[in-house]
């Protein structure tokens, strides 16, 4: 384990933000939507659910019968209240908040390692940070 630490506590949220990150980019959305995707989750989740837009519908795969286009889906930004979740926004609530070198060497490779192995979420939400978070 690395004794390199984060610049403030990671929260669950931080946690559950990136796992969510990492769905989105299983879905097929580029890095940046994906960002804002995992940002969106967390705070509907975090919220209860109360200020959630829904979220576009996914096209509809071949097999389920939809058009054989060539051109991708144009992605877009899930919004909560009026505000886009964005890859921006997750660099400034998650990213900064614990530091860019931490999250790129420490952090998000720890939650991509944890997905890989099928762990869920609440498997690791609290494990995970435990040596990352000072003890109160």
């Amino acid at each position: 384990m690395s004794t390199m630490k984060p610049r403030m506590p990671i929260r669950r949220f931080d946690v559950f933000a990136e796992y969510n990150r990492l769905k989105g980019l299983e879905k097929g959305l580029d890095e940046a939507h994906a960002q804002g995707y995992g940002l969106w989750v967390a705070k509907v989740v975090a919220s209860g659910g109360r200020r959630a837009s829904a979220p576009p519908a996914a096209p509809p795969s071949k097999s389920e019968g939809g058009a054989h286009t060539v051109a991708p889906t144009k992605q877009e930004w899930h919004v909560l209240g009026v505000e886009p979740q964005t890859d921006a926004l997750f660099e400034r609530e998650v990213v900064r908040r614990m530091g860019p070198d931490f999250y790129a060497r420490v952090f998000a490779p720890a939650i991509a390692e944890a997905e890989r192995e099928g762990r869920s979420y609440e498997s690791i939400r609290d494990s995970i940070r435990k040596s990352w978070t000072p003890e109160r």
